[in-house]
């Protein structure tokens, strides 16, 4: 398991002693537009070094940038240590958190043509540092707390700018999620739990620890070497070892600039530090970074077991809207019934949260409905139906198996409000990009004996993974004879729901991210398609002027639309 975040007992009591205020809210035009992308370049894929391209790995999550661009009510303590303060103690301002990052600075300044590439695109491009610095605005000061406590460079802090923006939804086309970019597998290595109701990969505090943890073990294998350590986190530190015990036995200097390393390392590496450089000194590259005062904005709360999360939001004194943000790791309406129990909320919130809380009569936490079993129902069913697992509703009615009887009553938990007040959970962002997409008439199959989401998708033209989506299902569940489902077709035609998704997935307000993926050798339209949960008709019909009855060839590049939400362990 990650390391667990520092109790913040202290510093909870210590805001409940001084007086809150706020600093400016975001402005919500920040985040309503992407950021930019070099015309013709794979956000993924940096070009040589000489060209200008996006400090940023990895392409925008399409879905819900608007929204998440709204209001943070960001609120700080009053009254820090006068050594904190540019000015005299008796102005009462906070310094600004630039100093205290600056300060920490440790990684050497390098001159090279590859770093002042990047730097002439952030100093072209001082819109997209204002939208990052406001992403970053209610998170930085923890992330850099947390890095100062093991003691390691402040310019780590900047990581997340180069990984995703500090985007809390991004996605890569190489499976990485949230600010840290964590792949699955890695992010299991470092504690990172990943199921239905919870990805910690998106929650920031796990991910922060879960990052310090795994810089810090790269920084100890290549022997205190920093920009090594930075490279293996892009490309993996067996191919940075590799590119090492190559020089050697050609008698080459092993620093990093020398290294031979996959293409979108050598920028990655350079694209920090000249981060790392505007930092230092904006006004020497005409920027101006939006001032973040040296105040801690977030606390850390328990919430002492499952807790449906717009619950959790009217006991916190904040729209439900703003706790999703905050804690982008739920991707249902309720807190992980097996953990992580515990919120990040506004510093001012913390104790209104948890005075709400400990008055909150045990049965409140969640709503309850006793569930009588109907005649061909089984526990999938049923866990659909009440937006829950399969695993969970064995739990609270102490069942092994998952035969159920007809007539038995299952107690089963509901969420407190209508599907749609959750609306950052999963299940809305999904039926938000339906909106968009569905396209002709709605048709119920009664579903008949042998069939399968996989027959129905190919019956109806279709994608399985879309079919089960306008159905709640995953593409994995069942389905029985005499279930109803809903698919949605062209009028006197068979659907064209992939053309249609490719198209509605561009504009915003979505669950679908559109990503570029460089093929690799081995790949196959099929493999492709079940790594990114898709069919292998939508691929090539977002893909039909690449591929163009062609065979894929390692390099080439192709389109995918992509449900962030599913791509959760």
């Amino acid at each position: 398991m990650p390391r667990p975040y520092p109790s913040t007992a202290a510093s909870v009591l210590a805001g409940l002693m001084l007086s809150a205020c706020t600093l400016p809210a975001l402005d919500p035009a920040s985040l309503t537009s992407p950021d930019p992308i070099a015309p013709g370049v794979d956000a993924a894929s940096p070009p040589a070094p000489e060209a200008e391209i996006v400090p940023q790995a990895v392409t925008e999550e399409v879905a819900d940038t608007a929204a998440d661009g709204a209001d943070l009510p960001v609120v700080v303590r009053r009254g820090p240590a006068a050594s904190y303060l540019d000015e005299p103690p008796s102005t009462g301002l906070p310094r600004s958190l630039w100093n205290r990052v600056r300060e920490g600075f440790a990684l050497a300044d390098v001159e090279t043509p590859r770093i002042d590439a990047e730097l002439r695109w952030y100093a072209s491009h001082p819109e997209y540092l204002d939208r990052v610095v406001e992403r970053a605005r209610p998170f930085l000061h923890l992330i850099v707390e947390r890095i100062e406590e093991r003691g390691l460079p402040t310019e780590l802090a900047l990581l997340p700018v180069v990984e995703s923006a500090f985007n809390v939804f991004a996605y890569s086309p190489g499976r990485a999620a949230g600010i840290w970019q964590f792949i699955p597998a890695t992010g299991k290595r470092f504690g990172l739990k990943q199921n239905w109701w919870y990805d910690g990969r998106r929650d920031v505090l796990a991910a922060t620890d879960a990052a310090i943890d795994y810089l810090s073990e790269l920084h100890d294998r290549f022997d205190g070497d920093w920009l090594h350590a930075l490279a293996s986190y892009n490309a993996g530190s067996g191919n940075v070892a590799r590119a090492i015990r190559m020089n050697r036995k050609r008698g080459k200097p092993t620093d990093f600039w020398h290294l031979d390393v996959p293409r979108e390392t050598r920028g990655y590496v350079p694209r920090l530090l000249a981060l790392r450089r505007v930092v230092a000194d904006p006004a020497a590259f005409g920027v101006t970074l939006g001032e973040i005062p040296d105040l801690p904005v977030l606390g850390v709360t328990a919430t002492d077991g499952q807790l449906d999360l717009a619950v959790a939001a009217d006991l916190a004194g904040l729209e439900i809207d703003e706790l999703y943000r905050l804690n982008p790791g739920f991707n249902r309406w309720a807190t992980d019934p097996a953990g992580p129990h515990r919120l990040l909320l506004p510093l001012a919130n913390v104790p209104v949260f948890e005075s709400g809380l400990q008055q909150l009569p045990a049965s409140e936490r969640l709503a309850w409905e006793r569930h009588r079993v109907r005649g061909g129902e089984t526990l999938s069913h049923i866990a659909v139906r009440y937006r829950s697992t399969v695993g969970h509703l064995r739990a609270i009615n102490n069942q092994r198996g998952n035969t159920i009887r007809q007539g038995r009553h299952l107690l089963v938990p509901k969420s407190a409000r209508a599907r749609t007040a959750y609306s950052r959970s999963s299940e809305q962002r999904r039926v938000r990009t339906q909106a968009k997409v569905r396209k002709g008439e709605r048709v119920e199959h009664l579903v008949r004996s042998g069939d399968t989401l996989w027959d129905l998708s190919r019956q109806y033209r279709v994608s399985t993974a879309r079919l089960a989506a306008w159905n709640g299902l995953s593409v994995r569940d069942p389905i029985r004879p005499g279930q109803s489902l809903v698919i949605w077709v062209e009028s006197g035609a068979a659907a064209n729901a992939p053309a249609a998704l490719s198209r509605a997935s561009l504009s915003e307000g979505q669950a679908v991210q559109r990503i570029n993926y460089v093929v690799r050798r081995g790949d196959s339209l099929s493999r492709i398609a079940s790594r990114f949960n898709v069919s292998v008709n939508d691929l090539k019909r977002w893909n039909e002027r690449r591929l163009n009855g062609k065979y894929l060839q390692p390099g080439q590049s192709l389109q995918l639309y992509v449900d962030v939400r599913r791509q959760s362990s």
